[in-house]
């Protein structure tokens, strides 16, 4: 039996760009991109991040990010 490909789900990282170093960025993975779509908000830890991603907000803006929005 193969096992059927789905997408990764959103996780938060730490930021990459420099002028928010020490915050932490939530990306989604859309398909038919390569990279994760990075989401327009900066948190101050980990568990800011991932609380947002299970919020209403998130799951909303998310939502969009995959649909094409």
């Amino acid at each position: 039996m193969k096992k059927k490909k789905e997408l990764p789900r959103p996780y938060a990282a730490p930021t990459k760009d420099t002028r928010f170093a020490g915050t932490y960025e939530v990306l989604v993975p859309v398909p038919g991109r390569v990279r994760p779509q990075r989401v327009p908000l900066q948190f101050e830890s980990l568990e800011h991040a991932e609380r947002w991603i299970h919020s209403a907000d998130g799951r909303e803006m998310i939502a969009e990010l995959l649909s094409g929005s």
